[in-house]
């Protein structure tokens, strides 16, 4: 199993105003990690941090070398014209047949409009393709940034359920999947979670 990935006193500033200053925690390996904070708290930042998308002004992140990394942004990130199965297979690849891809579809409700373009589906049907391409990927971390924003109560818990299902689930010979989830909701932390961290300076 990877090692855990360490946050080390990272520092981010934009244009003189400090994003995350000093922060430092530990996401254990195997385990759901979320990290809670009122918007405007630097979480974003923090995960552009680690997909490389950016860099820290100071610190370091230890234990990312190496892992293949997936990830659901706070905007969709859709192929518009391409259907949410074509969607899924652009990171699937091999490692996920089409029926495991339509099984996928069918649990969260979207088999109906499988083949439709992603641009005429709604905002709810649009999250859970964004959630399923991160889920339905090879990856060792899975980096969620709000990832249930949009979805209505009811579909939000069975959505829940299923992205917990779907990270324990063996992969790769992999026991359980490494989560970091971002969220400022605190039932949504308390349900997915094994820890919660609020290591943010505000």
């Amino acid at each position: 199993m990877p090692e855990d990935i360490r946050i080390n006193q990272l520092s981010k500033n934009y244009h003189g105003k400090k994003v995350l200053d000093e922060l430092s925690f530990t996401i254990k390996s195997g385990a759901v990690t979320a990290l809670m904070a009122p918007s405007g708290a630097g979480k974003t930042t923090l995960l552009r941090i680690l997909m490389g998308l950016e860099e820290a002004d100071s610190g370091s992140v230890e234990g990312l070398r190496g892992l293949r990394l997936s990830a659901v942004f706070q905007e969709d990130r859709l192929c518009g014209n391409l259907s949410p199965l074509s969607n899924i297979r652009l990171t699937a690849g091999t490692h996920f047949p089409r029926q495991v891809i339509m099984q996928a579809l069918e649990e969260t409700d979207l088999l109906s409009c499988a083949t439709q373009p992603v641009r005429e589906l709604s905002g709810g049907q649009s999250r859970r393709v964004a959630l399923l391409r991160a889920l339905l990927s090879p990856y060792d971390l899975l980096l969620l940034d709000e990832p249930f924003k949009g979805l209505d109560t009811k579909t939000r818990h069975r959505i829940m359920d299923y992205t917990l299902t779907s990270i324990r689930r063996d992969n790769d010979d992999i026991i359980a999947k490494t989560v970091l989830l971002v969220t400022h909701d605190e039932t949504e932390a308390s349900y997915m979670a094994d820890e919660i961290l609020q290591p943010f300076s505000l």
